[in-house]
C-alpha cells in the first residue's frame, strides 16, 4: 500500500509524546501492520544516554506486546522536525531488518511534510538477522 496523508497526521501526533530534555529532537514513529492495526511510537530519553529508546522501536515492542507478529508489517512513517528527513539509526535499523520483511516500505518525514520514501532492505543492504539463521 502506498503513503497516505493520514500517516503523516499520525505521525506527527505520536512525534508529540516524546520525551526528549537532553537532545530537543523529538522523534515519532507510525507502524501500520499488514492487518490495519497502528502502532505509535517516539522516543524517550534518559540522563544515562545509551539507555534511550527511539520511536521506531517503540512502536515495534507495542505491536509485537500486542501479539503482532514479525513479518506482518505494512509500512513506518517516521518523523522528525530538522531541514531533511532522518533516516533510522543503525540500531533501528537492525530492529526493522528483524522484524519487518526487506521490501516494507520506511517513510521518512519532516515537519514540512517532505517525505523520503524507502525499503528496510534498502536502509540496510547485506543486512543480518535471524532470517539468515540455520539450524
Amino acid at each position: 500500500m502506498a503513503y497516505q496523508q493520514h500517516y503523516f497526521e499520525a505521525v506527527r501526533e505520536a512525534q508529540s509524546r516524546a520525551y526528549a530534555p537532553y537532545s530537543q529532537f523529538k522523534v515519532g514513529a507510525y507502524l501500520v501492520t499488514k492487518h490495519g492495526q497502528t502502532y505509535s511510537g517516539a522516543n524517550v530519553e534518559n540522563a544515562a544516554y545509551p539507555m534511550a529508546i527511539c520511536a521506531e522501536r517503540s512502536s515495534l515492542v507495542a505491536a509485537i506486546s500486542d501479539g503482532v507478529q514479525p513479518g506482518e508489517f505494512e509500512s513506518i512513517t517516521i518523523t522528525v522536525d530538522a531541514e531533511q528527513p532522518s533516516s533510522p539509526c543503525g540500531a533501528c535499523r537492525q530492529f526493522l531488518k528483524e522484524l519487518c520483511d526487506d521490501d516494507m516500505p520506511v517513510y521518512m518525514t519532516n515537519h514540512k511534510g517532505e517525505i523520503i520514501e524507502s525499503t528496510v532492505g534498502e536502509l540496510l543492504p547485506l543486512g543480518f538477522s535471524g532470517k539468515d539463521l540455520t539450524k
